[in-house]
């Protein structure tokens, strides 16, 4: 491993814990970024000398809370909030949750922000996902995703909003921010960073155990760990592999019984909600024996649940393949014919290449071509462009 992709390896794993210590150390964001980005600096310019450290994370964030020490030392502001923090490091804790990466998330979920930039705050602090990034995800442009995460920022400070988990009667009214990022995080782990899925994984069973009564942490907790216990079959040689190509026997039994013991535990409560259904549905799939025994009729039932809990034409989208693989081809075709024309979905690559694979069902070879000749073009990874060339190549040859 050379130097710098153990730079890139440390960025990618100690991000969003040395971040949200610099943020518990300082309670300032904007120092708390930039000593961080310093120390990652430093590292690439010590450890090709040095050699790299054994423990990497231990390095980077001793350089960065010096870096930020010096700094407030230099100013007057920054005395003050070192006289602060002594007094601050002899107070006990007021919640037993001493996570700080939870502690940021909630921090950035306070309702005094937006929702869109608790969102978006949280994927910039905590996992270090760039400006473009944050708003290629959130589907904005990255100029106003800039502005969101400067406004978020003055929020916090000008309200004197504190760095902590909030107390239990606070909670409910942060919980739909928080399941919202880290479904997101889990998400953009899930399209290639790993480490994400991780990090996802860990906060969730930490936010499931900080609310016991809560169903929704469950759900959402059960949905990433089916959508894990898949992770090993989703693509072969850089391309996509469909869910109904995926080798079943590789799949991890392990994760799959943990999402099932807590999706039972949340169906339990007889609250439902959105995170519980796509839970229900994703475990229709992962304990199915093959495509063929999957429960469709099922599924598209809970696609109807989810629809008036979240009403989304992504969701209707969903909800169409499952009317075509239980009603037929023609039935789902319909549905997605209907949003195509609606134009609620312009620009989604997955409508088209939907499309694509029913048209290529119903054995409309010319049709299916072009609806995946949109697809490619709207991909936005490389993993689901040669999915979708290769699908269209299994088409054979234009006709003349």
């Amino acid at each position: 491993m050379t130097v710098q992709d153990a730079v890139d390896a440390a960025y990618r794993s100690e991000w969003g814990q040395l971040v949200a210590t610099l943020i518990g150390l300082t309670q300032d964001w904007d120092l708390a970024e930039d000593c961080a980005q310093e120390a990652f600096a430093a590292a690439l310019a010590t450890w090709p000398r040095d050699g790299v450290p054994a423990r990497p994370g231990a390095w980077l964030t001793t350089s960065a809370r010096n870096r930020a020490m010096d700094r407030l030392r230099r100013d007057a502001v920054g005395q003050a909030k070192l006289r602060q923090l002594a007094l601050l490091d002899r107070t006990p804790e007021s919640h037993e949750i001493s996570d700080e990466r939870l502690r940021l998330i909630f921090t950035c979920c306070h309702p005094a922000l937006p929702f869109e930039a608790r969102v978006a705050l949280t994927l910039r602090t905590l996992c270090g996902l760039g400006t473009a990034e944050i708003a290629r995800a959130l589907l904005t442009s990255e100029s106003t995703m800039a502005q969101r995460l400067v406004r978020a920022k003055r929020t916090i400070a000008g309200a004197g909003i504190p760095y902590r988990v909030p107390p239990a009667e606070l909670l409910p009214q942060r919980l739909a921010a928080v399941l919202a990022v880290l479904y997101l995080i889990f998400n953009a782990g899930y399209d290639g960073r790993r480490d994400l899925t991780a990090e996802a994984i860990h906060l969730g069973r930490v936010l499931a155990r900080l609310l016991p009564d809560e169903p929704e942490p469950r759900g959402l907790l059960a949905l990433m760990l089916f959508g894990e216990a898949r992770s090993a079959t989703r693509a072969e040689d850089g391309v996509l592999v469909p869910l109904e190509q995926q080798d079943r026997r590789r799949w991890d039994a392990s994760l799959i019984a943990e999402g099932e013991h807590l999706l039972d535990a949340a169906l339990a409560a007889r609250r439902a909600g959105p995170y519980q259904v796509q839970a229900a549905i994703a475990a229709c799939h992962v304990t199915a024996a093959d495509v063929g025994s999957t429960d469709w009729r099922q599924i598209v039932v809970l696609y109807e649940q989810l629809g008036r809990l979240t009403p989304s034409p992504v969701v209707e989208l969903n909800r169409a393949v499952a009317v075509a693989m239980s009603e037929g081809i023609s039935a789902g075709l319909e549905l997605v014919d209907a949003l195509t024309t609606s134009g609620r979905l312009d620009g989604y690559h997955l409508l088209p290449a939907t499309r694509a694979d029913l048209l290529r069902r119903a054995g409309r070879s010319a049709e299916a071509r072009d609806a995946y000749d949109q697809a490619i073009s709207l991909a936005p990874t490389d993993a689901e462009r040669r999915y979708l060339e290769n699908r269209r190549e299994d088409l054979g040859p234009v006709s003349i």
